[in-house]
């Protein structure tokens, strides 16, 4: 589809986002997106385009519909998008604090597994029974877990 097309199928639409007709379906009942009818079509214009761009990025980054719903208010009633930027900005600190706390659970989930494997491990190795597991390695994010051939075995019935 070139720019000049004004209008999107909603079939079209979908394969350009990749996302299914169902989706565009749901995000205009939410009132997120208002399509155009021609006859019983639904058209979509490059707002329309534009505003499911938002949207799915919105989404991605863990808002709620909601958030993303006051968002694209905000954009339709403020010309010079000072209201939006603001809002925005405070949504993008209030997610990152979350995610920051998240990491922070996650750091401390992990720590403990690791800690729980190597106990494991020992208990195993002082009782004969060494367990055969996943060689160590490094992953992107820290040092190699070692709790992942622990708890392959802890669901194992015997």
């Amino acid at each position: 589809m070139s720019h000049n097309d004004p209008l999107f199928t909603v079939t079209q639409l979908g394969a350009e986002l990749g996302v299914t007709v169902r989706t565009l379906h749901f995000y205009e009942a939410q009132g997120l997106i208002t399509p155009r009818r021609a006859g019983n079509t639904r058209v979509y214009t490059h707002r329309d385009r534009a505003r499911m761009i938002l949207i799915l990025r919105g989404k991605r980054l863990g808002f709620s519909i909601k958030e993303i719903k006051e968002y694209l208010e905000l954009y339709d009633t403020d010309p010079a998008h000072g209201q939006q930027t603001k809002a925005l900005l405070k949504a993008a600190q209030s997610r990152i604090q979350k995610l920051e706390e998240q990491r922070q659970a996650v750091e401390q989930t992990l720590t403990e597994l690791r800690s729980i494997a190597l106990q494991c491990e020992a208990a195993l190795k002082t009782l004969g029974a060494v367990p055969a597991l996943a060689p160590k390695t490094e992953s992107k994010t820290g040092p190699a877990d070692t709790a992942s051939g622990a708890s392959k075995s802890i669901g194992r019935s015997t």
